[in-house]
């Protein structure tokens, strides 16, 4: 059989999007289950094997676009469009989080006291923890920034420190939240308030511990010299990821803590 001459690549039969939808499963299960008990091994567990399954996938992944070369660019602009389209997906869950915040705070419900923010809550002020948060934000977007144009000019230290710097910042921000999470006076069972409150906040902090490890994972490929100034894909897809973090912030900041200010 005459083989064709075409762009795609056809991926090897792999065990790992199965293993890690059946752990996926079993952890949401298993979480639910820890609410009746104040432990289950079940849940460790299946939090070490996703763990290990996504070492092992990256690993894959890796391989077959840096060391076999099945990443040609027909290939990275589709994979630039998947993450297009998941960094959209991402959007409408956050705007899920502002349309239930703007609703309950323009027209509070009489459950509410006709008043927002509830009655006995005190609320963090804005000028302090949430507005260093966003300083340390802005300024990781502005490292990242530095950090794709160095990789570009193949300056290899320089990219390094400021992936560094961006990384450290980014731990220095979960930090300060969970410092701020500590100081509160209200929980996340405090009316309608506190759970749009620590929904999104919350979510907004995985998604931000994600991307430092998505961005750590690529530091680890930057010491290997895996990239290049024309081939380094998983660094921008970082790099997205991490400026749409930066601007969900941003509009986290202006609602749930400015407005209530």
């Amino acid at each position: 059989m005459m083989k064709m001459n075409q762009p795609y690549f056809i991926l090897n039969l792999s065990p790992w999007p199965i293993l890690m939808a059946m752990n996926t499963f079993n952890l949401m299960i298993s979480n639910i289950m820890t609410l009746n008990f104040k432990f289950n091994l079940i849940s460790l567990i299946n939090m070490i094997l996703i763990i290990l399954i996504s070492m092992l996938w990256w690993r894959d992944v890796i391989r077959e676009s840096t060391f076999q070369g099945n990443h040609n660019f027909f290939i990275m602009n589709l994979i630039k469009f998947s993450m297009i389209l998941f960094i959209i997906s991402e959007m409408f869950l956050f705007i899920s989080f502002f349309w239930n915040f703007l609703h309950n705070s323009l027209a509070p419900s009489i459950e509410l006291g006709l008043n927002w923010p509830p009655k006995n809550i005190k609320f963090f002020n804005p000028l302090l923890i949430p507005l260093l948060n966003t300083i340390i934000l802005l300024t990781s977007s502005f490292t990242i920034t530095l950090t794709h144009f160095y990789l570009m000019n193949n300056s290899k230290n320089k990219t390094i420190i400021f992936m560094n710097l961006t990384i450290i910042l980014s731990i220095y921000f979960l930090i300060l939240q969970l410092l701020e999470y500590n100081q509160a006076t209200f929980t996340f069972s405090d009316s309608i308030f506190g759970s749009s409150f620590y929904m999104a906040t919350g979510f907004h902090g995985l998604h931000v511990i994600i991307g430092t490890i998505f961005l750590f994972i690529n530091l680890m490929r930057m010491f290997k010299l895996h990239f290049s100034f024309i081939h380094h894909i998983s660094f921008e897809l970082a790099a997205w990821y991490w400026h749409f973090i930066d601007i969900i912030w941003l509009f986290l900041y202006m609602t749930f803590y400015w407005w209530n200010n």
